[in-house]
């Protein structure tokens, strides 16, 4: 199914793409958009994690260079039945992560140094446990797709601006339909992001809570990042909107066009259906407030990486 998706998405954006090359070249302009857009294609499918993860200077790690990082990752993963992701670290005051990759055999998972600064272990292991379950989902191929193609439409909508603005009506879109060809292309891209988003990230929050076996870890997480993503500006994020729903809770600052690329759904939300969950799985006892997570409560899953006698690592 998700294959299938990630094919229909292919169509729908490259016809968007090609509705673009109309407006700037007529005909001519749509048929060279066609030839660029096959390409991206298959770039999209085979490369786009890799440019993803290069846009953001994420740096593999090992279990030499970030021990207690690869350890959690490489338990989590098992205890999801997954290959071993590669594993990344962004050098970002901003604390976020994201997973990418075609298929859970080549799939990568990257967390910023502000995660790993400002949140607990327990808090970690949940948001790496949220990345996995979209491994496990195959959401990471649809994800890094649509924001490597989304990217390139929304760019295609600026060159509009420069390339299109001196036309005159009978030749090109004028002034007017290059403005709206600015509105239209990003607006289209969020459409698709949308659509695909916002019930992932709840399925997501779920898988991850069942592979940690505590879904306040992440509800907590949730929070703090949130808080955070509002006080800590994501330069690299702000500079590439359109993968901003590749990370665990929108990394954007609202401005100028920021809040069309805002697909997540509302952090209160998805923290509610995480108590819900908890609750079911009776490990909710003492409740959570989002106003001050505190830390998470409930003794550890049998087998988990920070059972007793295993070292904490660098969080507190």
């Amino acid at each position: 199914m998700s294959y299938f998706r990630t094919a229909v998405l292919l169509a729908g954006l490259t016809a968007l793409f090609m509705g673009v090359g109309y407006l700037l070249g007529g005909a001519g302009g749509a048929t060279v958009a066609l030839v660029i857009a096959g390409a991206m294609n298959l770039f999209a499918y085979w490369n786009s994690d890799r440019a993803v993860l290069s846009m953001y200077g994420a740096q593999e790690v090992d279990e030499r260079t970030a021990p207690d990082y690869y350890r959690m990752v490489r338990d989590l993963a098992g205890r999801a039945g997954l290959p071993m992701p590669r594993v990344f670290l962004m050098d970002n005051p901003q604390p976020n992560a994201f997973a990418t990759g075609r298929n859970p055999e080549n799939a990568a998972v990257a967390v910023t140094t502000g995660l790993m600064h400002t949140l607990s272990r327990e808090e970690v292991a949940g948001v790496v446990a949220h990345e996995l379950a979209h491994i496990k989902n195959h959401d990471t191929l649809i994800m890094t797709i649509t924001a490597t193609i989304a990217g390139a439409i929304s760019m295609l909508g600026q060159f509009g601006m420069f390339f299109g603005g001196n036309r005159d009506h009978n030749s090109g879109p004028g002034v007017i339909g290059t403005i709206a060809m600015m509105i239209l292309a990003p607006l289209g891209a969020m459409i698709v992001q949308m659509a695909i988003s916002r019930t992932r990230e709840y399925e997501a929050d779920r898988i991850g809570a069942q592979i940690c076996g505590q879904p306040m870890w992440l509800a907590s997480a949730l929070v703090k990042i949130e808080n955070a993503a509002h006080q800590v500006p994501n330069m690299d994020a702000e500079k590439a909107p359109a993968t901003a729903h590749m990370f665990i809770i929108n990394p954007l600052s609202g401005q100028r066009w920021d809040n069309l690329f805002s697909t997540h759904p509302a952090t209160e939300n998805r923290v509610a259906e995480l108590q819900r969950l908890a609750n079911q799985m009776g490990g909710g006892r003492g409740g959570f407030a989002t106003g001050n997570p505190g830390a998470p409560s409930g003794n550890p899953p049998a087998g988990s990486p920070w059972a007793a006698g295993r070292p904490r690592g660098p969080w507190g």
